[in-house]
């Protein structure tokens, strides 16, 4: 396994779990699902026969549950080193960005919980962005996650070592991160509930600096942002 690579070709998370993971009939679990994003495009794009989004964010999962229109979609309050479910009862688990979120002592423990809940042949997708590129360089100025990816990533080999996984596939690609203006980034990054930063008006202003850069004509921010995927699968 590697934690980084050279590539080139731009691909988004729903392409690839498109490609990669069984849909028609599977019981999928979204471990960290945030404000649902990617939930709804799943749900609705893809014949999954349920969805059980989690997240540990009390906050943004109390939104989740005001959402109307997902009905094959049950939002779940938890973390990932503790997840409320039977053992064999998921045939699918995704991970988006949320990984390296997990505290470093209780990784391990959460990569046994997917591992536990999920059927033999089961497959996990793991999603991790790699410390690189220039939103990295405007993140890292209030919110510098090397070594929690690090740990990540760490972690991810360690149950490949020891046989709670087998590594399937790994894929190096580039995604894109699109804003409307710094109000935008502000609002969705600064602003999430999920984080607490500590940020005066003086690193306020260097984060600002370190973003308008980027901003074109239109007012849009565009960055191409390195990622890894691991396809792990639990042993039969």
């Amino acid at each position: 396994m590697q934690i980084a690579s050279q590539q080139q070709t731009i691909a988004s998370d729903f392409e690839l779990i498109s490609r990669l993971l069984p849909s028609d009939g599977t019981r999928l679990l979204e471990l960290g699902c945030g404000a649902a994003f990617t939930t709804r495009r799943l749900a609705e794009s893809l014949a999954f026969r349920e969805i059980v989004a989690m997240e540990v964010d009390r906050i943004q999962h109390e939104k989740n549950l005001l959402i109307p229109d997902l009905p094959n979609v049950t939002f779940v309050y938890g973390g990932a080193e503790d997840i409320d479910l039977p053992d064999a009862s998921i045939d699918a688990v995704i991970m988006l960005k949320s990984l390296h979120h997990v505290p470093a002592g209780v990784l391990d423990a959460a990569l046994t919980e997917i591992a536990r809940v999920l059927r033999p042949g089961g497959l996990a997708y793991f999603s991790e962005p790699v410390y690189a590129g220039d939103f990295n360089d405007v993140l890292r100025l209030f919110n510098d996650e090397k070594i929690v990816r690090e740990a990540a990533f760490d972690a991810l080999c360690r149950a490949v070592d020891d046989g709670r996984f087998e590594l399937q596939q790994e894929i190096h690609f580039n995604s894109v991160s699109r804003f409307e203006g710094f109000e935008e980034f502000d609002r969705r990054i600064l602003g999430a509930t999920h984080s607490t930063f500590d940020i005066d008006e003086v690193l306020y202003e260097r984060i600002r600096s370190a973003f308008m850069p980027h901003v074109n004509r239109e007012g849009i921010a565009e960055f191409v942002n390195p990622m890894r995927v691991d396809l792990l699968r639990r042993p039969s």
